[in-house]
């Protein structure tokens, strides 16, 4: 059954790539959810959508160009008008350690934000902090292709996904690049390339999904999963699907 992922934790409903995002939609129920990954000056994992601080915080500046206190000193919801209390930027390692805590089973979906900005031995850092015991499944995500290929050689064991906006020679790419075996498109290129991806053999989660017709489509065409800032929204609607095919079979 296609599987639900919270977008950066719940970004329609929480200040995004937050404790308390992730905790909500893991108390929820979701089959996974989604975090970005950069590095601060002194070489933390910290997750963060951006490479700059402006929109998602109160600070300003290079996510790089501070050190893991000084972002630790702004506020990841001030930019939230729905939500009042301070959430910090988490660390990675924060993270993992309430998927833990929590209980979690499902799948983490790490996305490694070098397609903008290069993180030495960032691949490194990520492969020796998955090593703990840990309650969930991991996966790693990128758009960039020389990381996810690092990441394989790393440990080709963690899945991987390459994270596209998606054309007919991506995808003939993607089903022999031996380093992922998924893709994460854009939904839009995914509606209008039924064609193209008939053949494709690889997990299909794509991105953004919010309206319910679209994650219906997701659901009639079998997709491994796709990627919403509405998960209670979603999984009530799969609740929904999987009643209307014990009705309809």
């Amino acid at each position: 059954m296609t599987k639900i992922f919270a977008h950066r934790g719940s970004k329609g409903t929480h200040p995004e790539n937050t404790l308390a995002a992730f905790r909500h939609s893991i108390e929820l129920g979701v089959d996974g959810i989604e975090l970005d990954v950069h590095l601060s000056k002194d070489q933390e994992l910290v997750v963060i959508h951006d490479e700059t601080l402006e929109r998602t915080t109160n600070g300003s500046g290079f996510v790089y160009e501070h050190t893991l206190a000084e972002l630790k000193e702004l506020n990841a919801s001030s930019w939230f008008s729905l939500y009042d209390d301070v959430q910090q930027i988490p660390t990675l390692e924060e993270v993992l350690t309430l998927c833990n805590h929590l209980g979690f089973t499902g799948i983490v979906n790490i996305e490694v934000k070098t397609d903008q900005i290069d993180y030495p031995m960032i691949e490194e850092r990520l492969v020796s902090l998955l090593q703990q015991e840990k309650t969930f499944i991991p996966m790693y995500s990128s758009f960039n292709l020389l990381t996810l290929d690092r990441l394989h050689k790393l440990d080709p064991i963690i899945k991987k996904a390459w994270i596209m906006e998606g054309t007919d020679s991506t995808i003939d790419f993607a089903n022999y690049f031996q380093a992922i075996d998924s893709i994460h498109p854009n939904f839009e290129w995914v509606v209008t390339a039924q064609e193209e991806l008939s053949g494709f053999t690889k997990s299909i989660r794509p991105w953004t999904v919010n309206q319910e017709s679209e994650m219906w489509m997701c659901f009639e065409k079998k997709f491994s999963g796709f990627h919403t800032d509405y998960p209670e929204k979603a999984l009530a609607l799969k609740q929904l699907y999987v009643q209307n095919q014990v009705v309809t079979y």
